[in-house]
């Protein structure tokens, strides 16, 4: 024995070895299987088993464990381990508890006691171990145990830096589960001077847990800013040979210069005291002297830890907007990255440059660099780099550079990467709308858009230079002459056709008295892209016919032929069918008055905001710069929608003011009402329908991001949402429905489960005008996994009487899904895996009506997890993977949804690591199909 200990485990060396050499999965299931017979048969049998065995064993086992095998024994044997006074037996027994013990498990209790003997050992190595252990498993039960005894460890002036150290990250990972573990009143202050500690390493993890507790409580915690600010102090002025232990590269403790900095963010400003904010600035130059300095070495790493300290110091001063100095000097600093060789460091100044270019403070300096961004754009290699650049450009302009950006961006258009090119559009259309002193110009740019990049202008897009062009009676002439120019290239975009079906429908009459746009030419030049277009074009091109032969009536009977041709009367489309036979009898049947009336011309839209910039919003969430926030531009809600008066019914108690019940973009079919119905979608406008929605049916939204959340007589509550990982962002549309206005407008949050779902919502307006529309937004995290979903009331007073409705925000568990790709052999190893009574939910229910498979799929697609085709061997069987994010763990969990067609019963089962999840998920689930 003692020869094979000085070989260090050798047993275990050659298991490994017989694994690495195993041919095929089943060499190595046999030699596993092997192995565990024998460490079974000497953990039962032999009881003369020393410490060194049961070590050897136990790594084994975990080894095994690694490999993806289910181990059901050896966990006793590990916490005898624990006792042992040998440090790389107790090592290997904590390991093997951090990794296998479950925290619902009945050794927790064994655990916990062997734990308290080792926390109060005078062994620092010891001491560490158990606190180490404790924050692996971080379990609630070890915050209950453990929650008195570890501040008193981190406080303490017996305990050893070593052990602060582990304690206050320790601390850490326990708060983050259970944030009540940290006590108030004499507590903080103690916590807060650990900033002051002459040991860096008790300072560095410190500052970790002091980050954490200032997002939770600012307030309590604002006494640390004094003392960051002065430890930062100490670290920018230092040397790198005075901080020799925590010098990296020649940078004093760049770690924990970042973490500070970091803090310091959390509070705005971070402090009211003249001397505090006078040592802070001071500290924020020397940052800057010292990135002036010559390089110390020319290795990677110390620019670096150099470049890492610059640049959060970068992000403090624009958090603070409030120093003129240093943020120019921020933004000079930020300049000379441009023209490094290394791409991050371009791309880092890049993004923090939009940041600078949204201060009144720094806008001007940033601009001074706009022949260097513009460069960047046309010709960086790294296509994030130049969408970065971009970004830049769309922040920094204004009045003054507004038609030089425009047009560089225009030409940089034709060989833009296609990844950012839909963005770019609506960028360009955006800024060519805010800074158009002259919306001639405006028009030119919309239209060398759609020349350029027509495949990339949404629908967006046209409809507000449309919407634009009606609004503004000055604009009208040019842009019918502008549009028929563009209609006479020989190649011509379907957007453009689009566009000039419109504007000529409408304002052609402006353009008539030439004779090389009389109302002939203008028709036969629309005619001749009909059959190139797509029908919903065509649908369009028809209601510009009939508006022609308003404005023309010499041109009726050559419209009349094109109504009347087999392809149009005969459509196999029916929108089209419907459109021809209909106009073809209005332009019979009804007189000049009659089709005047009828055809009158659009009445001007209302002001809202602009949905290009909502577009632009919703694909660039939180990166849309403040100066560009609001445009007074006209705003209606959807397409351009011919009318068949001149009363504008915005304020109609049906209205759909979200836009929510018929998608964007879409043409409803025609529903059989007439010439009125027709008339109704000219244009191929989107429908905006009554919302049939029942009162906050929450359900409904396991499956989608979006919809109508509440609707009554006075307001309609939208919702739009996003997530990704453990995050989400959700934007609430209050639309008052009346012909009043609607005041005091109070939204209220309630949600006591703060610790597992941080829901943050931010102010809105008071009052909610008469027909329009407000957003809030809300921003939650997934701490970690919970039941149910928030509830927010919104009261408010109408006409006098106050009023209040109480919902449930679509904030569920599954928003926090990532789908998962899984091949048939790895779904069911880990579906057998997870075969635990306590990792399993099932649910067996009857069908709400008759099983109708490809419904059934679709809803599965929309509810966050990965839907595996030809996995299940009954291909009516749906099987689902995906992984709950939180901030504390991911929980991988897998879903069968079983059909009995004869029966009209669903059997579902949800499995995965985590009970609690496993229940939730198939709750939400059932009685859904």
């Amino acid at each position: 024995m003692p020869a094979v200990r000085g070989d260090g485990m050798r047993g275990l060396a050659v298991f490994i070895s017989d694994i690495r050499n195993c041919k095929s999965k089943e060499a190595e299931i046999k030699r596993i299987n092997k192995e565990l017979a024998n460490i079974r048969s000497k953990f039962k049998g032999d009881k003369t088993l020393d410490g060194y065995q049961k070590k050897k064993y136990v790594c084994k086992l975990l080894f095994i464990f690694l490999l993806g095998h289910d181990i059901d024994f050896g966990h006793m044997e590990a916490v005898n381990l624990l006792s042992s006074n040998k440090y790389s037996e107790k090592q290997i027994g904590y390991l093997f508890i951090s990794v296998l013990v479950n925290t619902n498990s009945d050794l927790i209790k064994l655990i916990i006691q062997s734990i308290k003997n080792d926390l109060q050992s005078r062994n620092p190595i010891h001491v560490n171990l158990a606190l180490q252990c404790i924050a692996n498993i971080g379990s609630k039960d070890m915050a209950e145990a453990f929650g008195t005894e570890i501040p008193k460890l981190l406080v303490s002036g017996d305990t050893m830096d070593v052990v602060k150290q582990s304690a206050a990250l320790c601390l850490l990972r326990l708060f983050r589960k259970s944030p009540e573990i940290i006590p108030g009143g004499e507590w903080t202050s103690r916590i807060i001077h650990l900033l002051n500690d002459p040991h860096m390493g008790v300072v560095t993890a410190a500052t970790s847990l002091i980050d954490a507790l200032v997002k939770k409580n600012p307030e309590e915690y604002k006494g640390c800013v004094t003392l960051a600010v002065a430890r930062l102090s100490r670290i920018v002025t230092a040397s790198y040979t005075d901080l020799q232990d925590y010098t990296y590269y020649f940078v004093p403790a760049p770690w924990l210069s970042v973490k500070l900095l970091r803090l310091l963010q959390n509070y705005t400003p971070p402090s009211e005291e003249p001397g505090v904010r006078g040592r802070l600035s001071e500290c924020l130059e020397t940052i800057f002297n010292k990135a002036q300095e010559p390089p110390k070495s020319k290795k990677v790493q110390h620019s670096n830890a150099k470049n890492a300290v610059l640049f959060e110091a970068i992000s403090l001063i624009i958090h603070n907007d409030s120093e003129p100095n240093l943020l120019v000097r921020a933004c000079n600093q930020l300049g000379q990255f441009l023209s490094n060789r290394e791409t991050n460091l371009r791309y880092l100044a890049l993004e923090s440059m939009c940041h600078l270019a949204t201060s009144e403070f720094s806008h001007e300096a940033v601009k001074k660099h706009q022949e260097v961004v513009i460069l960047s754009m046309k010709m960086e290699k790294d296509v994030s780099v130049r969408q970065q650049a971009v970004d830049l450009l769309y922040a920094m302009c204004d009045k003054t550079n507004a038609e030089e950006i425009v047009q560089e961006m225009l030409a940089y258009l034709e060989t833009a990467d296609y990844s950012i090119r839909e963005e770019m559009v609506l960028k360009v259309a955006i800024l060519a709308e805010k800074y158009a002193t002259d919306f001639t110009w405006y028009v030119d740019v919309i239209l060398n858009l759609i020349r350029i990049a027509g495949d990339y202008v949404s629908e967006e897009v046209w409809y507000r230079v449309i919407q634009i062009v009606i609004n503004r009676e000055e604009v009208q002439g040019y842009a019918a002459k502008t549009v028929f120019e563009a209609l006479q290239a020989p190649t011509c975009h379907e957007n453009m056709v689009k566009v000039g079906g419109y504007i000529l429908g409408e304002f052609g009459n402006l353009i008539a008295g030439d004779t090389r746009s009389s109302p002939q030419v203008q028709f036969e030049l629309l005619h001749s892209k009909y059959h190139l277009c797509s029908a919903a074009t065509r649908a369009l091109l028809l209601s510009t016919y009939i508006k022609l032969v308003n404005l023309f009536p010499e041109i009726k009977n050559r419209v009349q032929e094109v109504f009347r041709a087999d392809s149009n009367l005969r459509s196999s489309d029916v929108e089209l069918q419907q459109r021809a036979s209909e106009y073809l009898q209005l332009s019979i049947v009804a007189s000049s008055d009659v089709l005047a009336t009828v055809l009158e011309e659009m009445p001007a839209f209302p002001e809202r905001e602009s949905s290009i910039l909502a577009v632009l919003k919703k694909k660039k969430p939180g990166r849309i710069p403040d100066d560009v926030r609001e445009s007074k531009s006209p705003q209606p809600t959807a397409a351009p929608t011919a009318v068949i008066n001149s009363t504008n019914n915005t304020n109609s108690s049906s209205a759909d003011l979200l836009g929510l019940s018929t998608p964007p973009g879409t043409t409803a079919p025609a529903t059989g009402n007439g010439l009125l119905d027709v008339l109704g979608d000219l244009y191929t406008a989107p429908k905006i329908s009554p919302s049939t929605v029942q009162q906050n049916n929450i359900k409904k939204f396991l499956f989608k991001n979006n919809g109508v959340l509440f609707e009554n007589d006075l307001i309609q509550i939208g919702v739009k949402s996003e997530f990704r990982q453990n995050l989400g962002r959700i934007g609430l549309f209050y639309g008052n429905k009346t012909q009043f206005p609607i005041q005091t407008v109070r939204p209220e949050l309630h949600w006591t489960d703060l610790h597992k779902l941080n829901v943050q919502m931010k102010p809105m307006e008071p009052v909610l005008e008469a027909g329009a529309q407000i957003q809030q937004m809300l921003t939650a995290e997934c701490i970690e996994d919970f039941v149910d979903a928030p509830s927010m009331s919104v009261s408010f007073v109408y006409n006098n009487v106050p009023q209040k409705i109480t919902m449930k925000l679509p904030l569920t568990l599954n928003k926090f899904f990532e789908p998962t790709e899984m091949n048939g052999e790895s779904f069911f190893a880990r579906w057998k895996n997870l075969g635990g009574e306590q990792q399993r939910a099932q649910k067996i229910f009857k069908a709400q009506g008759s099983i109708d498979i490809p419904a059934t799929r679709t809803k599965l697609a929309g509810f966050g997890m990965q839907l595996l085709d030809g996995i299940d061997p009954n291909p009516d069987n749906f099987v689902c993977a995906g992984i709950v994010h939180t901030r504390v763990q991911q929980v991988g969990c897998l879903m069968r949804l079983e059909p009995n067609k004869q029966a009209q019963m669903f059997r579902l089962t949800v499995r995965s690591s985590k009970e609690t999840v496993s229940h939730e998920i198939c709750n939400l689930l059932a009685d859904q199909f």
